[in-house]
């Protein structure tokens, strides 16, 4: 098992495990999540990580449908400016391969910030830590499991 089901299993939280074929050609590994899942891609979020201009790395958690604004997180972490992290600064603070990258079981944890959209959904699906596999939890579980903030994140 992965180290976010591993997190999640200590933690005794209420959650899913989903698995599916990932297909290494599909363009989005999220939309592909929430296609083979069958499941509205409002409800499947994808972990992106951030430079904050001196800050370090942020962790930012939106729905797979949407575009993450580096306005709104720089101004959620309380910084001037973000940019999107360099794909070996994520491997290397994360531990978990790009398209397979968990919020919960980081090597590093990380100030994160969870979509304020998730707030109104019963259940939401994250990356488990690898591609094709998909944990679901409530909003408020991934909330406590990695001390976030909800905050607008997207346009």
């Amino acid at each position: 098992m992965t180290p976010a089901v591993k997190l999640a299993e200590k933690q005794k939280i209420h959650f899913n495990l989903h698995q599916y074929h990932h297909d290494p050609s599909s363009p989005s590994y999220g939309l592909e999540a929430a296609e083979k899942l069958g499941v509205d891609a409002h409800k499947v979020f994808k972990t992106l990580l951030a430079q904050l201009d001196s800050k370090g790395l942020v962790v930012a958690v939106i729905p797979v449908s949407c575009q993450l604004n580096l306005k709104n997180l720089a101004k959620a972490a309380g910084a001037k400016k973000a940019t999107m992290a360099l794909p070996a600064d994520v491997e290397r603070s994360t531990g978990y391969l790009l398209g397979g990258v968990s919020p919960l079981g980081q090597k590093k944890r990380l100030k994160t910030y969870i979509c304020e959209s998730a707030q109104v959904l019963d259940m939401m699906c994250i990356s488990g830590g690898k591609r094709g596999l998909e944990i679901e939890l409530s909003p408020q579980d991934l909330q406590q499991l990695t001390q976030a903030h909800f905050a607008s994140l997207t346009d």
